[in-house]
């Protein structure tokens, strides 16, 4: 998760809101890191877990990601949570909770739902505090006092 942090803090964008990921193959070699770019590039699907989840993929020569662990510092949105199932991660670790779009059991829980036929092992709250006061510190200034 540290890891995952120090890629969050550096942002692609002043306006990319400082979240980040990184997927590591099952003997812990690195295999793809992301941030968010959505402002940077453009693109509404460029948050940080897709960024990486394709770099993996790229690097692995397959979209199969089975083996690997996705750790993120916020919880996935539906967008990227069904990524984590699509592309078969085995282990997904998030540090912040999203309550207004989480689908990892804020919102939605997408990775445990039983109709699908891949399901992650998920750990949640890791280094929470820390990955909830690098959003909180983004967002501050940002907020109007109505």
């Amino acid at each position: 998760m540290r890891r995952a942090l120090a890629v969050a803090v550096v942002a692609t964008a002043p306006d990319d809101v400082p979240v980040g990921a990184v997927v590591y193959s099952r003997d812990g070699l690195e295999l793809g890191v992301g941030r968010n770019a959505r402002e940077a590039q453009h693109d509404p699907t460029a948050h940080a877990e897709i960024v990486a989840i394709r770099q993996a993929a790229s690097r692995l020569g397959s979209w199969r990601l089975e083996g690997c662990t996705l750790v993120v510092t916020l919880e996935p949105c539906t967008m990227c949570a069904g990524a984590v199932v699509l592309s078969r991660v085995s282990t997904l670790v998030f540090g912040a909770w999203e309550p207004k779009t989480g689908a990892v059991g804020s919102l939605f829980d997408v990775v445990r739902d039983r109709r699908l036929t891949h399901r992650p092992e998920v750990y949640s709250g890791v280094l929470e505090q820390e990955c909830s006061a690098l959003l909180v510190n983004f967002f501050a200034p940002r907020r109007l006092d109505l």
